[in-house]
């Protein structure tokens, strides 16, 4: 190491207070509710070569921890003093993930050398494209999504490309926001290059240049270290989205954790093939990419929250992710939704990490929720009004630690929640209820964290509502060493006359005066057996109307009313008649037992190796087709060994001549 570790830690903290003065540039600064509000924004600082070394703790998203700008630095010429660049495109250098977030970067020279840049990204309430905000499962390819720019050069040596930003504002739906948001990054970008100047100036160019370098090796080494401290192994883990498209069928999500010394392999290979919605994730075939490695780095700070928040966490780790699968999709397929993914991979990876440490690591956060947009009218103005009003995350998943923290989000968490008041001034609707859910946690030794509940009234007609990332209906938060899985969730479309009617994960529904909408998530997961459960936190928990007495009763063997009164004879008695669950790593809800036993890991492994054989396009078709065979088969006649997966399959090629006629093709090449 070419610094010394005292001088490193001011370097370390000085290059934080860059990153933090640029995020609360942007934050002052923004327009939209989405960036000033929720915070769905970053900033930061990345080595010329493009990996970021320095990211604000306390401000906006904390998804692109190590985000490497590589792809998108050199896909540009060459750099001036005062350049300014910007992409929004996900398959342009890999950076983006969708188009709505827009990423910037700004070269910091000293004496003609390029020391660092300065970067960051916002989410733009909307880009254009099929559906307002740009975002819906429904869309099917990446045209739909809105307008999308290349790597290019916003500003060249000062001086604004107009024509560029004028584009933008005419393919959008609320040109102010988006325009005010982007001279917000222009600022915050402008910040951190000043601040890094005042830095250079301090400590010289040569220490700065070094300490960069030795702030990502730091890092690293204190990865290694805590994955050094975790037994070698395999530990596989499986979650599902409910759906890979309206009425469509699920999407496995699967992991292979390999943990050897002072490394891991996290080997995807078993995850669903792309598919013909929104829900892909593009990563470029990148080992690192930053959307395969959020739920490593959420592990490895968990178990040890002193870790350096830098891209040198990443060298540690390697992941194999086959081309053609929802985690590495090819270009056109759409990408919108890709955070309902990551945010569902982050559970796979943090799920086989469990596996590994029990005891330090939690079961199941809530998901399901989503981010709900308004696009709605002004009764008294006749205007247009849009804006994104809140995410809906729910709570943490239990673990050895604690319970599980009460709507946080979890992994989600650093999604704000913007104040009634502000939404109501923003948009003209009106909030009916936003609060906590009781009994949506999931019963355990540590209770998972409740869900969150909103309830808005819309007036005007043609208003429409996103709510992005819906899911978790199904497939709920999963439970471990007895304890049990969260609540599912729940998205309702409440007319005027009073009709309830359930949405499931629809996430565009077009409302009309007087509609209500209301949209539940999920619950965090418990961990450990209920009835090991101290009766007075229980008791604790009813008083706060956290837990109902029924649940009580049910879930924990616990006799308690609802003033707190507890018979404490009856609820011994209960308990010691209570047999303890099997002692198994994960526990999950009705749902997914019933899926599993129609769709096993041998017919999965079958499905996965015959669309592998099969050219891209074809493997969504078949995957569709392949469910209708099972789903037609008589039970009894169900083997689950993968047999019947390969007859379906032969069924399907015989069906289709072209597909067939492909395969053949391909293997011959191969």
């Amino acid at each position: 190491m070419r610094t010394d570790p005292v001088t490193l830690k001011v370097l370390e903290n000085h290059a934080q207070a860059v990153a933090e003065s640029m995020a609360y540039t942007l934050f002052r600064t923004a327009h939209s509710t989405f960036v000033k509000e929720t915070e769905d924004f970053t900033t930061g600082l990345c080595t010329p070569s493009g990996m970021t070394f320095a990211s604000p703790r306390d401000l906006g998203a904390t998804w692109f921890i190590g985000l490497d700008y590589k792809g998108a630095i050199d896909l540009i010429d060459s750099y001036e003093e005062g350049d300014i660049c910007v992409t929004n495109d996900p398959y342009s250098g890999f950076v983006c993930s969708h188009t709505p977030d827009m990423h910037i970067w700004k070269p910091i020279f000293w004496k003609g050398e390029i020391i660092a840049f300065a970067v960051g990204h916002i989410h733009n309430t909307d880009m254009g494209g099929a559906v307002p905000a740009s975002l819906s499962r429904a869309n099917t390819e990446i045209h739909q999504e809105g307008i999308r720019f290349a790597p290019t050069k916003l500003v060249s040596r000062g001086v604004l490309n107009h024509q560029l930003v004028e584009t933008m504002m005419l393919n959008v739906r609320m040109p102010d926001q988006n325009r005010g948001d982007l001279n917000a990054q222009i600022a915050a970008v402008n910040t951190g290059e000043a601040k890094m100047h005042e830095m250079i100036r301090k400590f010289g160019v040569e220490t700065v240049k070094n300490g960069i370098e030795d702030l990502l090796d730091v890092a690293e080494s204190r990865a290694r270290a805590v994955i050094a401290g975790l037994p070698d192994g395999d530990f596989n883990f499986v979650d599902y989205l409910d759906e890979d498209g309206p009425g469509g069928v699920p999407v496995r999500l699967e992991l292979t954790l390999k943990i050897r010394g002072d490394g891991v392999v996290m080997d995807f290979t078993g995850s669903d093939p792309q598919l013909k919605s929104a829900l892909n994730m593009p990563t470029g075939g990148n080992p690192r990419h930053i959307l395969l490695m959020v739920g490593y780095n959420y592990c490895l700070y968990t178990l040890d929250p002193s870790i350096p928040l830098n891209g040198g966490i990443s060298r540690a780790a390697t992941c194999i992710v086959p081309e053609g699968t929802v985690l590495n999709p090819q270009h056109p397929a759409a990408v919108g939704m890709r955070s309902l993914t990551c945010g569902r991979l982050q559970g796979v990876i943090m799920g086989a990490f469990h596996a590994a440490a029990p005891d330090r690591l939690p079961v199941g956060a809530a998901g399901g929720g989503g981010i709900v947009n308004v696009k709605t009218f002004d009764a008294r103005t006749g205007k247009l009004s849009m804006a994104s009003i809140d995410p809906v995350t729910g709570g943490a998943g239990g673990s050895a630690k604690g319970d599980g923290t009460d709507g946080s989000g979890a992994n989600s968490a650093f999604l704000k929640n913007t104040p009634v008041e502000i939404n109501e001034v923003e948009v003209p609707i009106k909030f009916l209820k936003y609060g906590l859910v009781p009994d949506s946690g999931g019963a355990g030794l540590a209770r998972g964290g409740l869900a969150t509940e909103l309830e808005v009234q819309v007036f005007t007609p043609d208003t429409v509502i996103t709510a992005r990332n819906r899911d978790r209906t199904i497939f709920a938060a999963w439970g471990g060493s007895g304890g049990m899985s969260g609540a599912p969730s729940l998205f309702t479309h409440i007319t005027p006359d009073g009709r309830r009617i359930d949405l499931g994960n629809t996430d565009v529904v077009p409302m009309g005066p007087g509609d209500i909408f209301n949209l539940t998530s999920g619950g965090g997961a418990g961990f450990g057996d209920p009835f090991d459960r101290p009766a007075g936190l229980v008791v604790r928990d009813v008083l706060r109307g956290q837990v109902t007495p029924g649940a009580a009763l049910a879930d924990y063997g616990v006799v308690v009313d609802i003033d707190g009164v507890l018979d404490d004879a009856a609820t011994r008695a209960l308990r010691a008649a209570h047999t303890a669950p099997a002692h198994t790593t994960y526990s999950y809800n009705a749902s997914r037992h019933a899926f599993e036993k129609i769709w096993t890991d041998a017919n999965y492994a079958a499905l996965t190796q015959a669309l592998t054989l099969m050219p891209v396009h074809w493997r969504h078709y078949v995957k569709r087709s392949v469910f209708d065979k099972i789903a037609a088969m008589p039970a009894a006649n169900r083997r689950g060994d993968g047999s019947d997966v390969w007859a379906a399959v032969a069924a399907v090629k015989a069906r289709v001549p072209g597909l067939a006629l492909s395969m053949t093709t391909q293997e011959a090449a191969e």
